[in-house]
């Protein structure tokens, strides 16, 4: 499976406009709406800013609204209200063709008669560059690209990665404002997949260009992205660094979407500026992170969210902040770490250990003290609105 590419055309103005480098660009949607039927939302109210040089991806489930999103900046859907802006431009009710944006899909649309030099330099020809410096802007970049002597061959005598190479040389040959790139790899196998993470990386770094990412693939997300967008039921749920999004989600889908983590319910919890002092059921006392602005407390209840590899196996002379005794209820070997499930706290919770030593000794039906800091809890709104 390979990508689509969609590389719409330019009018003689916009063709003045594609030599310019994206230094300085910004991308900023504005409150964007889309509904396709009366009142039926499938996008409300989405914001975020796509910088010069940052790859900011679109996570979330089928039907969370992130393709429709990105449709919108490229063109091909008109949002109801909003705004699209480049550079302080608002082009959100301009046609494709009037944007200057690389787009890849999925799909596969590289022209099977032209050889991979002929269709690099397809846009190029479609905004009238001479015929010079079509052949020098096309081969510059399969250089870059890594498919320079490959030049000459059809589609058809390529690899799978090597065409999907092509398609991301088209859609930058051109020198868009940003690359608009859904699910581009989300139908290859996990070797090749992983490979061409890293070579959409390293072409980002070489080039410079902005890249809004579309995914369902959360360690895509995780290994890709320089911001998060996590969207749910058409907004955005929460944005920020893959590390901010990961370590403190502010909700219960943004902890349960984006990797494993554990939901404790505490029957206490008080606030004293960026710490809480937390209660759990059985009257342990423990300590999280506060929630971010925007949290609303509707009740002395909380609910705290802890990843299975923040939490700690600990000795009986350790302590933390938090400390819990339980009893594994299961162990599973998977081969760079361990996973325990455990019960503690009137559940079971999930505990990710990389400790060879723990591995050969920790048996189902052990008695444990499980321990985790203060940053490495986080309570969350007590909705996902």
């Amino acid at each position: 499976m390979v990508m689509d590419i969609v590389i719409p055309g330019l009018d003689d103005s916009a063709n003045r406009e594609a030599g310019k480098r994206l230094a300085g660009r910004h991308l900023d949607v504005r409150g964007v709406w889309k509904a396709y039927s009366a009142n039926q939302y499938v996008v409300r109210d989405v914001t975020f800013t796509l910088k010069p040089g940052e790859l900011l991806t679109l996570l979330g489930p089928s039907g969370s609204g992130k393709t429709t999103s990105l449709m919108m900046v490229a063109g091909f859907e008109l949002p109801d209200r909003g705004e699209i802006r480049v550079d302080g431009k608002n082009v959100a009710w301009q046609p494709p063709q009037r944007r200057n944006f690389g787009v890849v899909f999925q799909g596969y649309a590289l022209f099977p008669h032209m050889s991979v030099l002929e269709n690099v330099a397809f846009p190029l020809r479609m905004r009238r560059f001479s015929s010079s410096e079509r052949r020098r802007k096309s081969l510059d970049m399969l250089e870059k690209v890594g498919l320079a002597e490959f030049r000459d061959r059809r589609p058809a005598d390529l690899s799978g990665g090597q065409q999907q190479r092509v398609a991301l040389a088209r859609a930058l040959v051109f020198e868009p404002d940003a690359l608009l790139l859904d699910e581009p790899l989300g139908a290859l196998d996990r070797n090749l997949r992983e490979a061409l993470q890293l070579e959409i990386k390293e072409l980002q770094r070489r080039i410079g260009i902005s890249i809004l990412f579309v995914t369902h693939d959360q360690d895509e997300a995780m290994m890709m992205s320089d911001s998060i967008a996590v969207m749910n039921e058409g907004r955005i749920a929460q944005i920020g660094s893959p590390r901010d999004v990961y370590l403190h989600p502010r909700s219960p889908f943004v902890a349960g979407f984006l990797g494993e983590t554990n939901l404790l319910r505490c029957t206490d919890c008080e606030f004293d500026g960026s710490s809480a002092r937390l209660r759990f059921h059985n009257g342990t006392v423990g300590h999280a992170q506060a929630p971010q602005e925007g949290y609303r407390r509707q009740s002395p209840h909380a609910l705290v969210s802890v990843r299975p590899e923040r939490i700690r196996f600990l000795t009986t002379e350790e302590t933390i902040e938090n400390v819990i005794d339980g009893i594994i209820v299961d162990c599973t070997f998977l081969g760079n770490r361990s996973r325990y499930v455990v019960h503690a706290l009137g559940q079971k919770l999930i505990v990710s250990s990389t400790d060879p030593t723990l591995s050969q000794h920790a048996c189902t039906g052990d008695s444990v003290r499980l321990g985790w800091a203060r940053d490495d809890a986080q309570v969350l709104s007590e909705t996902d609105n």
